[in-house]
């Protein structure tokens, strides 16, 4: 997707990462950017129509569609993007540091990052779940007769 051919994302980009400056240290964000010339936005590591690298080695998807709106809403140009790679596990320390001055990648909006971590979600943008999967053999047709089995799950994450 070519933002320059997309006016209308750019403007409610913009929209939304200005309603989201309440306070102090979020304006100072904006003003740091302006500043820097230069977005720092926090992605996923690769995650096909999140953030993922196509054939040309160019970052692509809906987050980094989110990114570049922002940065032409802000900067005046959708190029203007530092991409920063983050795991679960790093991309609320890349935040709360300054490392990134957005993040836009798959995060859970929860209470706990509202209050503990002092985080501004601007809206929910994608809904989703989580189910199991496993082998036949178990012949399990609920979860409930999963007791006693081993989970694995990503660390860092409400998943």
């Amino acid at each position: 997707m070519n933002i320059k051919s997309l006016p209308g994302i750019a403007a409610v980009a913009g929209v939304l990462a200005l309603n989201g400056v309440t306070t102090p240290a979020q304006a100072a964000t904006l003003d740091d950017v302006r500043a820097a010339g230069e977005l720092k936005c926090g992605i996923n590591t690769g995650l096909p129509g999140f953030a993922f690298t196509n054939d040309a080695g160019q970052w692509t998807g809906f987050d980094v569609a989110y990114c570049r709106a922002l940065a032409g809403a802000v900067l005046g140009d959708p190029d203007k993007v530092k991409w920063v790679n983050l795991t679960g596990k790093n991309r609320f320390p890349a935040l709360t540091s300054g490392e990134i001055d957005v993040l836009s990648r798959n995060t859970t909006w929860t209470f706990s990052r509202d209050v503990d971590l002092g985080f501004t979600f601007v809206g929910v943008n994608y809904y989703d779940g989580q189910g199991f999967i496993g082998r036949t053999a178990l012949g399990a047709k609920s979860l409930k007769e999963l007791d006693g089995a081993s989970v694995c799950i990503q660390t860092g994450t409400t998943t």
